[in-house]
């Protein structure tokens, strides 16, 4: 299969290109090859590319940041998929886009979970940018896979890095405690893209974390564990740990639409084993 990655330099993407390397033929893009802003480079890229699958792995996404920069945050996750998604229905392409679990205003009950039939209502200028994105994918092209994933780490700057790095540096770490959600590792979100395609599962939107729910504290807990860091941890809330972009206090997503079509999810706690393996080696 030709497969078009864009944003091919980041940390999904990595991991998406590690997972589809093998018997595909893999046009990979960044911003200086391909602007996913412009829709006329767009067209003629793809066009003349004539790939049968799009993976959208670009995105602005500094959370904090796009507080102060909606037009850019929105030019990069709205129009963005909006030019790859006419691009993709002009060439009868599959378009795989990255979605977020900030397009929910994160106060559901920490008790339940998000389904993809849940209301979106995303409060933050990320979550607006990101919902737009999915909307424009969904009005423009009918062969599409929409993954929200939150909470995600792999080869590149992420939380699992940091914790770890601040756990040898200091004797004590202060670390949000009511915010809940499922860490996903990018090998397993690679995963997910790849079986989707294999299997041919039916087009739409699905939720994609690992398995089972956490809050950051206790993330961390569990990072510091198995890495043998000794490092006093101190729980505090989201109102003593303030940020420009309000986080969700819950950001657990149900994956019962993708295990129905016989997805593999691991846990969320097997794939950080798998990452510290390789993060620690």
């Amino acid at each position: 299969m030709k497969i078009l990655i864009t944003g091919a330099n980041g940390m999904l993407a990595k991991s998406v290109i590690k997972r589809l390397d093998n018997g595909n033929e893999l046009i990979l893009t960044d911003v200086e090859d391909l602007d996913i802003t412009n829709e006329i480079d767009v067209t003629n890229f793809i066009q003349e590319k004539k790939p049968q699958y799009i993976i959208n792995c670009a995105a602005y996404t500094a959370v904090d940041k796009a507080e102060e920069v909606y037009d850019l945050a929105d030019k990069i996750n709205g129009d963005g998929p909006k030019n790859l998604a006419k691009a993709a229905k002009m060439v009868d392409a599959t378009l795989i886009h990255i979605s977020t679990d900030y397009v929910f205003d994160g106060d559901l009950d920490v008790s339940k979970f998000y389904t993809e039939e849940d209301k979106v209502g995303p409060v933050t200028v990320y979550g607006k940018t990101k919902l737009h994105g999915e909307e424009q994918v969904k009005n423009n092209t009918d062969k599409y896979y929409i993954f929200r994933t939150a909470w995600l780490y792999g080869n590149g700057n992420n939380f699992v890095r940091t914790m770890l790095k601040l756990g040898k540096e200091k004797e004590e770490l202060s670390v949000v405690s009511d915010q809940h959600g499922s860490p996903t590792y990018a090998e397993d979100l690679a995963n997910i893209i790849g079986e989707s395609i294999e299997k041919k599962i039916p087009y739409g939107l699905y939720h994609s974390t690992n398995q089972g729910f956490t809050t950051w504290y206790e993330f961390t807990k569990k990072i510091f564990e198995l890495a043998n860091i000794d490092c006093k941890l101190k729980p505090v809330t989201s109102e003593e740990f303030v940020r420009p972009a309000k986080r969700p206090k819950n950001s657990q997503l149900s994956k019962d639409k993708l295990l129905s079509y016989g997805i593999n999810i691991p846990n969320w706690e097997d794939g950080l084993k798998r990452y510290l393996e390789i993060e620690l080696n």
